[in-house]
């Protein structure tokens, strides 16, 4: 399987009365079990416990460009991923896959369906909501757990583990 690279790092604090997203890019963050140090994910946090089995949301910026042909402008960071990768298709990402990004290692442990906290996007509203979540329905990321913290940059290699 090819090596990826990380194209943006994302994560938004918690802000009352916010989902978390979009999220604002930063060139690098600590990530450990409990995810994506800065970064508030309220639904994991009030619905799921914390569930470290959700610890970093990866996402294809080839996805985000697929989105972009089909009328949807999608920037990285709008669909609530931490790390947006590059040269890894949606498909490279499957549960048990391990990868190492980074200082870190996370395993893939499912995929993050699309929900209503989508239709806060400006360009998706009340209006077009239900039509992009079906649209993204199996392409809104991977949710991750993490087996080893450390550090990730931009630019750092994403490399399958066995």
């Amino acid at each position: 399987m090819p090596a990826g690279v990380v194209h943006q790092i994302h994560r938004k604090p918690e802000t009352r009365g916010e989902r978390g997203l979009p999220k604002a890019p930063v060139p690098e963050v600590q990530v450990t079990p409990q995810g994506v140090e800065g970064d508030f994910n309220r639904y994991r946090h009030e619905e799921r416990a914390d569930d470290p089995d959700m610890a970093v949301l990866l996402l294809p910026l080839e996805t985000i460009e697929q989105l972009g042909h089909e009328g949807w402008p999608v920037r990285p960071g709008d669909l609530g991923e931490n790390i947006t990768t590059e040269g890894l298709e949606y498909g490279a990402f499957a549960p048990g896959r391990r990868f190492r990004i980074g200082q870190t290692v996370v395993e893939v442990s499912k995929a993050c369906d699309p929900c209503d906290n989508l239709y806060e996007l400006p360009y998706v509203g009340r209006g077009r909501g239900p039509e992009f979540l079906k649209t993204t329905l199996g392409r809104r990321g991977w949710y991750a757990r993490v087996l080893t913290s450390g550090l990730v940059r931009t630019g750092d290699s994403i490399e399958p583990v066995s």
